[in-house]
């Protein structure tokens, strides 16, 4: 049962938060700090965020890990990073485990897709979008060449 106190902290927070995107709220903060990587820049939150990422995956026993920064090529995030799991319960069992620490250090409820195959999971965390695959399916896919072309800038190519 919902306490008074409780009930007045959540309108509060709505408040603090009217008309901003989680996203924002999470990177400028809110009125009341209920977001803690707030006092972070952008760039900060994304390199914090990063970090924990790779140091989640470590941790797990992920393979060939790859971090590749994106944040000249494109508005999707700031780095993508891509990893193995040896098979579809071990990638499972990694993304379950990223998922938890990225909440637990508050970057809030990550965007998951393809959790429950376990051949291919992204998360998107905003900042950071982290692909998990089995080798197979990381093979057949390269996302790595695909965005680790260097930049051409304004030459143009014959």
């Amino acid at each position: 049962m919902m306490v008074t106190s409780d009930i007045v902290s959540i309108i509060g927070l709505f408040r603090a938060l009217k008309g901003k995107t989680l996203r924002t709220a999470h990177a400028k903060g809110s009125a009341d700090g209920a977001f803690s990587p707030a006092a972070e820049s952008g760039k900060e939150a994304a390199d914090r965020a990063l970090q924990l990422i790779l140091d989640s995956l470590e941790e797990s026993k992920a393979e060939a890990i790859v971090s590749i920064d994106i944040s000249g090529k494109s508005a999707l995030g700031d780095h993508m990073v891509v990893a193995s799991g040896r098979s579809n319960r071990h990638v499972m069992a990694i993304c379950d485990h990223l998922i938890s620490d990225i909440k637990d250090e508050g970057f809030g409820k990550a965007r998951v897709e393809g959790l429950s195959n376990g051949d291919w999971v992204l998360i998107d965390t905003g900042d950071v979008i982290v692909h998990v695959f089995r080798p197979e399916v990381r093979e057949f896919y390269n996302l790595e060449k695909m965005w680790m072309t260097p930049d051409l800038g304004d030459e143009t190519v014959h």
